[in-house]
């Protein structure tokens, strides 16, 4: 557990400095094409009702059976998180009444889950790191949805996502921050979407965190929390921590306790409010679910698992370090998403490796970011960014040059080399030709070369000009060299 105080992280009150105490339970549909028990389709979107077995609407008689892939891809995901993985598990019934929860309880996982303890390594956007404790993994099906908004007085329920298998990673209380809270949402679901075990899409509810939040003194005990349930997107859940944690401050500050309790958050008002006392676990009477053995496998499936695991984020991070010559940041930038490092590996093959970086990270990443396209969108494929760069390596073109290039490379898909002949872009190397261009600028102004004798600063708009002069073709090395041998001749 985090206990050091990062004096950074405080907040402050009117009575004095208060620290933040946060963790995180993330509900992860696991990425499989069938339900936890039963055969009912997963997919997204689908008509109301339209994916519900007998077994999921709890119809007499109908009995639960495991589906494999869920376990495989449990396990996989203790895996990615260092965690320890139980070789003996138990399904137990969780008992409370929904309305869209059909069975009257809920089957999950509470004193034997599947995965252990474990730890996500968080970086922060200002270089530094924080390691999250994992305290445990369980699966667990999903309930059904009510809906309100159908009819004035009725409210409907949607049985589609009953049964769906969730996985749910509970952190220990090792966040003080909003800023870490929201950069261990985004590492976890990069860590899901590497695995495949989780596409990770917030928006569609296929991931989505329970926020525990307290406050206390620095230094003091752990102080009463309250949960803020189903935040379904990383920038509100650094909304709901950053109110509730005030409105905490200020209850105890004028004298209050704080009622453990359940709690919504409104982002129309960016603000949370009650739903109901906070249950304990002797509240929902958890026993063994007697339709279904204890979860047993042998060290031989793990290891299995483990042999298929692809390279993770922190380990890719190292090698782009080590092997490539990034920045932490630049590093962490791509890494962030599988489709970005593949595509920066495919554009650096071969080629100066933090050129690369440069075109990705910068020219290529923002203009996805301005058309609002993704990586899969976009008509520039890895293999054009990279015979780009080469036209700049083999001094074709002139990096100046090269962004105009890009610039039509992603507005219609052709070809740089195409774009370079069409326009006649190619960069003018003839030491002759623009040695003629730089002696005319000289001989033309002259007072401008006395000044330089002065104030060598004025060296760069004499570049400026033959620059211009030659429409931005000359190459940038031999005009420096050409101009600097002239004027201090």
């Amino acid at each position: 557990m985090n206990t050091s105080v990062d004096k950074s992280n405080l907040l402050t009150g009117s009575t004095g400095d208060w620290e933040i105490v946060l963790g995180l339970e993330v509900h992860a549909q696991v990425t499989s094409e069938s339900k936890l028990f039963s055969g009912s389709s997963t997919e997204f979107g689908s008509e109301p009702n339209s994916q519900v077995s007998l077994v999921d609407a709890a119809m007499p008689g109908m009995l639960p059976v495991i589906n494999s892939v869920c376990i495989e891809q449990a396990v996989r995901t203790g895996l990615g998180l260092k965690a320890e993985i139980n070789l003996y598990s138990v399904f137990d019934r969780k008992n409370y009444f929904y309305p869209d929860l059909p069975q009257g309880y809920q089957i999950s996982q509470f004193k034997h889950p599947i995965v252990g303890e474990g730890e996500v390594i968080v970086d922060l956007d200002d270089g530094s790191s924080v390691t999250v404790g994992i305290e445990r993994l369980h699966l667990e099906q999903d309930a059904g949805k009510s809906v309100h908004d159908m009819h004035p007085t009725h409210s409907y329920v949607d049985l589609n996502r009953s049964g769906v298998a969730l996985m749910e990673i509970v952190s220990k209380p090792d966040m003080r921050s909003s800023a870490q809270a929201a950069a261990y949402l985004r590492k976890l679901r990069t860590l899901l979407r590497y695995l495949g075990t989780c596409d990770g899409n917030m928006e569609q509810g296929s991931m989505r965190a329970d926020v525990n939040v307290s406050v206390r003194r620095p230094g003091d005990p752990l102080g009463t929390r309250c949960e803020i349930k189903n935040v379904n997107s990383v920038r509100f859940a650094s909304q709901a921590i950053e109110y509730e944690a005030r409105r905490q401050i200020e209850i105890i500050e004028e004298g209050g306790t704080i009622a453990q309790e359940t709690r919504l958050f409104d982002p129309k008002n960016g603000e949370t409010r009650s739903m109901r006392s906070k249950e304990e676990a002797h509240d929902y009477r958890y026993f063994p679910d007697p339709d279904l053995l204890p979860l047993e496998f042998d060290a031989a499936f793990v290891e299995k698992i483990k042999a298929d695991l692809p390279e993770l984020p922190d380990d890719k991070k190292a090698r782009f370090v080590e092997s490539y010559g990034l920045s932490t940041y630049d590093a962490t930038v791509l890494v962030s998403e599988r489709v970005r490092a593949d595509f920066f590996e495919a554009v650096a093959r071969g080629r100066d490796a933090k050129l690369a970086a440069n075109w990705v990270t910068g020219d290529f990443f923002g203009a996805l970011n301005k058309s609002g396209q993704s990586i899969g969108d976009a008509k520039v494929t890895s293999d054009q960014l990279g015979a780009l760069i080469d036209l700049i390596s083999d001094q074709t073109i002139s990096g100046r040059i090269a962004k105009d290039v890009f610039e039509i490379m992603f507005e219609t898909g052709q070809n740089p080399a195409e774009i370079v002949e069409e326009k006649g872009l190619k960069q003018v190397t003839d030491t002759g030709a623009i040695e003629s261009e730089i002696d005319k600028i000289l001989s033309g102004n002259p007072d401008k070369v006395a000044e330089y004798k002065e104030k060598p600063k004025v060296f760069g708009w004499f570049v400026g000009q033959v620059m211009k002069a030659t429409q931005g073709k000359a190459n940038p090395q031999a005009v420096n060299e050409i101009l600097k041998a002239k004027l201090d001749s």
